[in-house]
């Protein structure tokens, strides 16, 4: 993250009187500059250069003291608030937008009283750098993720009364989070230097960085519209997310019919696994852009999670209202087992001492049910993940060549010969190509810099690998090495895929359905086993991903490679102590709330009963619920589906090029058919109204403004936003102890829904 505009490339920086359009989307927009000309921006590598400075200063250092200082104190920060947000009735992420803002704020005022003189000058070295607020962001966000084996570890003492040993709980949470690193740094030739790998979740942050350390008039007034936006969303959240709660979801519907069921679930949404929402309307920012900040995905995903979003709502309530699956004897949006009377199921009492599934336990107790919508949930993620594959091979398997290229004899020889085995004295110098007009602008900038070279990456995997491999034997996780191994194999071929989608679009469909009937019908009746299973394939998946994003904030910060693998590896160590730390305190104090079925508007379990009620059916029951035959058994026939569904779009676009098929990512429609299965519903509306509002109007009526402004103001709605989630969690929401509630009056239903819809 990183804002330094410096405009060297006048042809491709000087864009202040240009505007941009992709070429052939909906979103095209052009505008003049005094000479008349117009600037078509037709791809990622345009955009990338007009909305981001291309410009470097390789004087700027980040080894500094106020680095260390602020990436220590706020990567703690970081890794705190995730932790908090696990337990959210929303899946909510630490936005690096957040973490970049407070940064900067400390290194400026460290800049400007600290003195300079004498050995002070060691602790400010001269004005706080683009380079050391990038350092500074990379390692915070890569504490300030929840790691998965915290859901492991609190399923364990939530679910089977398990507290494992600290010291195996913090190697376990290492390996699991470091894996991914090392795969993704050895693939980061295709997914991270092309222009192609856009990352546009990355593009608000380095807006504000350009914003923050540019000079002149122009950096001065998006400076004074950032601090305007960041000061009234930062004052504007204490109403939603405690004075008036009813503001997280405005229903006219609830408030006309406070005691219909049908309302309840179809319309209302303010309060975690209440409805879809439908026509609600949000007002709380950290709600709205939770997940994705809708001012930055570009229109092309936006349209087809709109698409998948519209079919969501049309087949839950088919389902429920068909009682398909028995769906009317259970919640209509929960994630926990049920049996088939409605009350929850003992998972305890299928199980012996050695916590795998006994079959005889089983037909006491009866095979459990799933609520109809999470198994629309399961059934579209297999789809889109399936869609995923077929998608990119037929749209992008030019880009996806260039993964196995290295795979022939002479490569293999070749790195056979030179390769040195004392990686710590490698230079990290790169042959520089005598043409590099088709380099990215970004990546060619880097090439000056020492590379953190593959063997770093190749040490980080094979160390973390032998880790996790003693760790599922210390915590008798039931998963045998060769498990282990499947898994990481998957997780290597996922990252490819996954990774070059995430990249393209800023989406990320989930491998976790799939892994987990993998390892299902490998290690039938062992639940744990499953769990630690997907920790090692879904998690690995997403901690690369995660790798990938920083290290192109990197490349677009111009922040040394060195200096970035420092940061990620000391922040995502920090992070998980952290972590581990949180995790432990908040099941103290929210036990019973984290094991309800709806929770409360501030804390939920639905990720942990999400996660140990899929352990239980596909590690425990997969061929009892999953087989052919069987009550679920379209949810892994899905998969088939899923790799069909992209060719009509593609033979339709092949021969009939005019109907723009090319428009859809099919993957993103079918996983989002299950979007609506958890969580605070009422603010998809509200996302869908701002991002059509942003990537269309905006972007195609005032290009300009859309230019300077509209990742900016993103970034200052999600920074300020934050900020005061945070004070308010410890403040009166009882992150740290007994909840503070404000007073019931009409718009804070305390005893209920918050929208005044029917409590089901």
């Amino acid at each position: 993250m990183n804002r330094i505009p410096r405009a060297t490339d006048k042809k491709s920086f000087d864009v202040k009187e240009k505007s941009y359009c992709v070429k052939g989307d909906i979103e095209t927009s052009t505008e003049e500059d005094d000479t008349n000309e117009i600037v078509v921006l037709q791809n990622e590598r345009e955009i990338a250069t007009h909305v981001i400075s291309v410009d470097d200063d390789p004087s700027l250092s980040p080894w500094t003291f106020r680095v260390a200082f602020i990436s220590l104190g706020l990567s703690a920060f970081g890794g705190s608030l995730a932790q908090i947000y696990y337990f959210k009735p929303q899946t909510v992420g630490v936005s690096s937008l957040f973490l970049a803002i407070i940064s900067y704020v400390i290194g400026i005022a460290m800049e400007t009283f600290i003195p300079r003189h004498g050995v002070f000058r060691y602790l400010n070295p001269g004005p706080f750098n683009k380079k050391e607020n990038a350092f500074i962001v990379i390692m915070s966000s890569a504490a300030a993720s929840s790691a998965l084996a915290t859901e492991v570890l609190a399923v364990q003492r939530l679910y089977y009364n398990i507290t494992p040993n600290a010291g195996s709980s913090i190697f376990l949470l290492f390996s699991s989070q470091l894996l991914g690193y090392g795969i993704g740094g050895l693939l980061r030739g295709i997914l991270l230097y092309p222009s192609k790998m856009l990352y546009p979740g990355v593009l608000p942050l380095l807006s504000m960085f350009d914003a923050f350390y540019r000079n002149g008039i122009e950096a001065r007034q998006r400076l004074k519209v950032f601090y305007f936006v960041f000061t009234a969303i930062f004052i504007w959240e204490i109403f939603p997310e405690w004075v008036f709660p009813l503001l997280t979801g405005l229903s006219i519907f609830c408030l006309a019919a406070p005691n219909n069921a049908t309302v309840s679930r179809v319309f209302g949404g303010s309060n975690g696994n209440e409805g879809l929402g439908l026509l609600s309307i949000c007002f709380d920012w950290q709600y709205i852009s939770g997940g994705v900040n809708p001012m930055s995905i570009p229109l092309k995903a936006q349209l087809s999670s709109f698409i998948g979003y519209l079919l969501c709502m049309i087949i839950f309530v088919v389902v429920f209202y068909n009682n398909i699956w028995e769906s009317q004897n259970f919640p209509f949006l929960a994630q926990l087992l049920f049996y088939e009377n409605g009350t929850i199921y003992n998972q305890t009492l299928i199980m012996n001492s050695n916590y795998e599934v006994d079959p005889a336990l089983v037909a006491e107790q009866g095979l459990p049910f799933y609520a109809g919508t999470w198994i629309i949930n399961l059934l579209s993620t297999n789809l889109g993940l399936a869609a995923t594959f077929t998608h990119l091979l037929l749209w992008n398997r030019d880009d996806l060549r260039e993964a196995w290229i290295w795979m022939n004899m002479d490569t293999l020889r070749s790195w056979r010969a030179n390769f040195d085995w004392k990686f710590w004295k490698h230079s990290g110098k790169r042959e520089v190509p005598a043409n590099t007009e088709d380099l990215d602008p970004h990546y060619r900038e880097m090439l000056k810099y020492p590379d953190a070279p593959n063997s770093w990456y190749l040490l980080t995997f094979v160390l973390s690998f032998i880790v996790g491999l003693v760790v599922i034997y210390k915590t008798n996780s039931t998963l045998p090495w060769w498990g282990f191994s499947i898994a990481i194999f998957l997780a290597v071929v996922c990252i490819l895929f996954c990774g070059a989608l995430f990249a393209i679009t800023g989406f990320l469909v989930s491998i976790q359905p799939l892994v987990q009937m993998i390892a299902g019908y490998l290690h039938n009746g062992r639940p744990m086993a499953n769990m630690f299973f997907v920790l090692y394939s879904f998690n690995t998946v997403a901690q690369a991903l995660l790798l990938l994003r920083d290290l192109k904030i990197a490349q677009y910060a111009k922040l040394p490679p060195r200096a970035a693998f420092t940061a990620q590896i000391i922040g995502t160590l920090l992070g998980a102590v952290l972590n581990y730390v949180l995790m432990n305190s908040i099941i103290d104090s929210q036990r019973e709330i984290l094991l309800s079925v709806q929770g409360t508007n501030i804390w939920s379990g639905q990720q942990p009963q999400s996660y140990n009620s899929q352990a239980i059916a596909w590690g425990g029951l997969a061929h009892e619920l999953f087989s052919s035959g069987k009550r679920y058994q379209w949810v892994p026939l899905s998969y088939l589906i899923g790799l069909v569904a992209p060719l009509p779009f593609w033979i339709i676009h092949r021969y009939w090029p005019r109907l723009r098929m090319d428009y859809y990512y099919i993957p993103l429609i079918c996983a989002n058919i299950g979007w609506l299965c958890v969580g605070i519903n009422s603010s998809v509306l509200s996302y869908f109204t701002v991002a059509f509002l942003c990537q269309w109007w905006l972007r195609t009526r005032y290009p300009r403004w859309f230019m300077k402004y509209n990742y900016l103001v993103g970034a200052a709605l999600d920074g300020g936003t934050q900020v005061m989630v945070f004070i308010l969690s410890f403040a009166v929401q009882g992150a740290a102890g007994k909840s503070h509630l404000f007073p019931k009056w009409w718009g804070a239903n305390q005893g209920g829904n918050y929208d005044h819809c029917l409590s089901l």
